[in-house]
């Protein structure tokens, strides 16, 4: 006894010094040792004794902890008797002391509510020993105040420990007790909170109270968990919330049909404080979420009216929506009513035209307190941009009304956006077009509703841009203007070029007319002229957030208005003809490649314009063939005669970083593809554009023929150089302009890259971009690797490959990152190119095959992948060549593939050592990649019959007696129904059957107090 008093003491000081010391090592100290304490066998009995005789709140905290991790262990559990025990005194310790610190009494909830969930389908004397949840509650919703809160908080935590799935059980087990619980339970807790909620209601409660407002809450919880559950499994997240819909079951109708249950919850809204009211809304955005087949048309109508009264009386007492947290969900409530109803539906209801106005002017109000609660935006303006799509197809007689209300709408976000500008610039708050995700997202919302009553719409922005274009151009002209109102206008034009070019990419989503056309022609007009305005002044100063509003611009114009869908007679181009001279698309592109050529020019050390603009010209170099002997004029030939001067994102300058210049590949895969258009044969043409290329690979070959050179100036020049031919190598995709490549950089500059590799191996920044571009030389993208039968490309593109692959492999697996991209290109190799593999030297096929080996113990993934999808290819390609050979009348096999087999024969250990190795890792490690494992692991044991059946006896005699059969039929059931055939179908069996054998050994093995070790099966 005494000691039990001992080590209970020594624990109370061990909680005491995780909990409060602010010594580090003392606290990691105590920490080991507490860590020890939940390991030991008699964890169990004195968590009992820290609960019944601990004197602190961290010893009883440490007790529920650790029996939580004791109930929740899936090796050697708890026995059924002992769990139920522990809930039984888990509920009457609760009972018995209703004021624990809060912490310990959620964490005594917690373990009850793990103990449910883990032991929901075990029975105890013919009856399910853990489904009595309400029944175990009664006695406390019966008592107190304080044992009342404890009781609904204990249904809360069980209903939200069954939704949430966990990582140490199956998600099949998780999915069939959540069924489980949805059908045989959920209804009743639902029921019951809305039952306590009307009598807490009914009984005017002293909410000053802290106990009365604590139990309020928890009911609120409850209903909120009961609504959110996971009916059906979909695992819904904050990222779909506006796509809701709640998967109400059919046997819950009557609760939704009644219509106290919605008024419940709206009369709860108005009685609380504004501290509890938000939970309140939250259930009613769930409960007006719930799926319309739950009800028939004229229920559903029914339902609607009362949702929608019930919204009315909200925004006729809007008091407690000043409240940040009641507006946001009141928010996501309004954007409820069209994402799970149809506007026809809506303009039926008898108040809807007094509700679209109210809605349209707590909208207004809520757009023009831009500062307030800015993230609870999206869910008006998604309620907007779906009624404003709906119109064209509403049917209803009713009229809808938006014509009058969303040009409003529309007026007060851009009004409201420009008017920001200047209190942002002056009190330094944070600018909304720093979250270019969040603007994109508006944008994309504006769009559509601004297309609604589009003439309001332009009419609107053409006087505002006017207004500021006019004050801007002012104050450049003038001599004593200053930065600040130079700055607000910038800033106000910047917003004004966002929305412009997302109403006119809003067009796709209506029929538009030639009136329309010509308005959008006015806002282009207006775009354009104050782009030549800005660029004239880049040499001076520039603005950024303008500059990546003009790209934004350019990208929506160019969806819309230029490509073969365009009706060239388009009323646009007539109005750009008549005020910018712009007559068709050719012109129009000109302005494209200037600007450019402009951004690349001025804004080169700026990343975000860079990427944007490479993106621009990426785009266009794809999707306009027709108009590509247009860009080649304008911008190769000027890029390739002044690009160093010029564009400084292609790293020239000593003060750039080896990583700066990711930018080079975009930029010369877009230079290729133009290039292509009209390049055929014309090798002049061809060495015309490769001279900078060539004039770099001649300065880096030059200091690699020195002792003494700048290292960070070759490794800059080398790494851009790569990266630069590596966007050239994917844009030649076919075959002439890839020869002309080919023979362009073999034989005279292979050696520089060889050369590179080995001098750099140790440094990422230089490998990585040598080995991408090796890896893209020899993909056949559009099979133009298909070289002549007498051309020797192939073998002389892939000796080279091969050499640089073992001059850099033996370096590579201490360098993880590079090691993936070795992997890659070895992947890529046996894939397509097991001839040549074949047809290597016997040193070089055995170290490839070793680092195979080692790669499939790596603790990566993808190289661990990498390297069992390489090793299938190797196993499969041995196969045919194996079941060809032994045929009786054998199709005469190629030299290579001889050769191949004859050195495979002689060192058979090698493939062995692999299958030992594969079959390892899926009996005895937790293998995160079994279905990898599983593809070259059939070919492996087709190709190693009597080594296999070794190794399964050996697996199986290492069991313990009792073990061995179950063991036996484990590998028996492995192979049943498997041919000795590679064909998709087998492998396909095969990988089912590993499936069904690695759950079974695994239970076989689980009890078993020893097995194999897991590096017997390697001997």
């Amino acid at each position: 006894m005494a000691d039990h008093v001992q080590s209970l003491a020594q624990l109370e000081i061990l909680c005491k010094q995780l909990y409060e010391t602010t010594d580090t090592s003392t606290r990691l100290q105590a920490e080991k040792a507490l860590v020890e304490f939940t390991n030991s066998p008699d964890c169990l009995s004195k968590c009992q004794l820290l609960l019944e005789r601990g004197s602190s709140s961290y010893s009883q905290l440490l007790a529920a902890t650790c029996l939580s991790k004791l109930v929740s262990r899936t090796s050697n559990p708890l026995p059924l008797e002992q769990r139920v025990d522990i809930r039984n005194y888990v509920l009457n310790y609760l009972a018995t002391r209703p004021k624990l610190a809060a912490f310990v009494t959620q964490a005594l909830i917690q373990l009850y509510a793990r103990i449910t969930k883990l032991g929901w389908f075990d029975c105890q004397k013919e009856d399910y020993a853990f489904r009595n949840a309400i029944a175990d509650v009664t006695r406390f919703l019966q008592d107190s105040v304080e044992h009342c809160i404890i009781g609904v908080t204990i249904l809360s935590q069980l209903t939200n420990e069954i939704n949430q799935a966990d990582t140490t059980h199956p998600l099949t087990k998780h999915r069939k007790i959540a069924s489980s619980f949805r059908d045989t339970s959920l209804f009743d807790i639902f029921t019951l909170s809305c039952n306590l909620l009307k009598q807490a209601s009914g009984k005017n409660l002293n909410l000053n109270d802290e106990g009365q407002h604590g139990l309020l809450m928890q009911l609120l919880k409850l209903a909120h968990n009961c609504l959110n559950f996971d009916f059906i499994g979909t695992s819904t997240d904050e990222s779909s919330d506006d796509l809701c819909t709640v998967q109400i079951p059919t046997s819950w109708r009557s609760a939704f049909l009644d219509s106290s249950t919605l008024q419940l919850f709206f009369d709860l809204y108005h009685s609380i404080p504004p501290s509890l009211s938000p939970l309140v809304l939250s259930c009613l955005v769930q409960i007006a979420s719930v799926r319309r087949s739950l009800f028939n048309n004229a229920e559903r109508a029914k339902f609607l009216s009362h949702l929608v009264d019930g919204v009315k009386r909200i925004l006729e007492n809007p008091q407690s929506l000043s409240d940040p947290n009641n507006y946001h969900e009141f928010c996501r409530l309004l954007a409820r009513l069209k994402s799970n109803y149809q506007l026809g539906e809506l303009v039926k209801v008898e108040n809807y035209p007094e509700v679209i106005r109210l809605i349209a002017n707590f909208t207004v109000t809520s757009l023009q307190h831009w500062e307030f609660a800015p993230n609870s935006v999206h869910y008006l303006l998604s309620l907007w941009q779906r009624l404003a799509a709906s119109v064209p197809y509403v049917k209803a007689t009713e009229p809808h009304l938006l014509e009058t209300y969303t040009p409003e709408v529309t007026k007060a976000y851009i009004t409201s956006r420009l008017e920001s500008v200047h209190i942002i610039l002056r009190d330094g708050l944070e600018d909304p077009l720093d979250d270019t995700g969040l603007v994109q997202q508006q944008l994309d919302q504006l769009s559509t509703i601004g297309r609604c009553e589009y003439e309001k719409t332009c009419a609107l922005l053409v006087q505002l841009f006017d207004q500021s274009a006019q004050s801007y151009q002012e104050l450049l002209q003038s001599t004593n203007s200053s930065a600040m109102d130079i700055a607000v206008q910038e800033g106000r034009l910047t917003w004004l070029v966002y929305i412009i070019g997302a109403v006119i990419g809003g067009r796709v989503s209506f029929a538009s007319t030639d009136e329309q056309d010509a308005m959008d022609g006015e806002l282009v007009c207006r775009v354009l002229q104050l782009m030549n305005l800005t660029d004239s002044r880049l040499a001076q100063a520039g603005n950024e957030k303008l500059e990546l509003a003009m790209l934004s611009f350019f990208e929506q114009f160019r969806k819309i208005y230029i490509g073969d869908q365009v009706q060239k007679s388009s009323k646009l181009y007539r109005r750009l003809s008549e005020v910018l001279g712009l007559n068709d698309e050719t012109m129009v592109l000109s302005v494209f490649i200037g600007k450019i050529i402009t951004n690349l020019k001025y804004w080169g050390q700026c990343e975000p314009i860079t990427s944007k603009t490479l993106q621009l010209l990426n785009d266009l170099s794809i999707g306009y063939p027709f108009l590509m002997d247009h860009l080649l004029g304008h911008l190769v030939l000027f890029s390739l005669s002044q690009q160093s001067e010029h564009f400084s994102f292609l790293g020239v300058n000593n003060q750039s970083n080896l990583s700066d210049m990711r930018c080079r590949t975009t930029f010369y895969t877009a230079l290729g593809r133009l290039l292509m258009v009209d390049l055929g044969e014309d090798e002049d043409q061809f060495e015309q554009f490769m001279l900078p290329l060539t004039a770099a690979f001649e300065a880096v070959a030059q200091m690699f023929s020195t002792n003494t050179f700048n290292e960070q100036e070759a490794k800059r020049t080398l790494v851009g150089l790569v990266r630069d031919l590596r966007g050239i190598a994917f844009a030649f995709n076919a075959k002439t302009s890839f020869m002309m490549l080919f023979d362009w950089i073999y034989p005279t500059y292979m050696p520089i890259l060889q050369r590179a590799v080995e001098l750099w191996y140790h440094v990422p920044a230089c490998t990585t971009p040598v080995l991408k571009l090796m890896a893209e030389l020899v993909h056949n993208r559009s099979q133009r690797l298909q070289f002549d039968v007498s051309s020797p490309n192939g073998i002389l593109l892939f000796r080279e490959t091969s050499k640089m692959m073992t001059t850099y492999g033996r370096l590579a697996k201490d360098y993880p990152k590079l090691s993936q991209s070795y992997y890659s290109l070895l992947e890529v190799l046996t894939q397509d190119h097991m001839n040549f593999i074949a047809s290597l030297e016997p040193h070089v096929i055995m170290y490839i095959l070793s680092s195979i080996s080692e790669g499939l113990t790596a603790l990566d993934t993808m190289v661990c992948t990498g390297c069992c999808s390489s090793l299938d290819h190797i196993v499969t390609y041995l196969f045919k060549q194996l079941s060809r050979s032994t045929k009786k009348r054998p199709a005469p096999m190629a030299q290579e593939s001889d050769r191949f087999l004859h050195i495979m024969q002689q060192h058979p250990e090698m493939i062995q050592q692999m299958l030992s190795t594969v079959l390892n890792i899926i009996i005895f490690e937790d293998c995160r990649n079994q279905w990898s494992m599983s593809r070259p692991l059939l070919g492996l044991i087709l190709l190693n019959e009597k080594y296999f059946a070794d190794l399964r006896n050996s697996i199986v005699n290492s069991q313990p007696p009792e073990k061995q059969q179950a063991m036996h039929l484990c590998f028996e059931n492995l192979m049943e129904g498997i041919e000795r055939n590679l064909l998709t179908k087998n492998r396909d069996r095969f990988t089912q059957n590993l499936s069904v054998f690695r759950r079974e050994v695994n239970d076989s093995m689980k009890n078993s107090t020893y097995g194999m070790n897991s590096n017997d099966m390697m001997s």
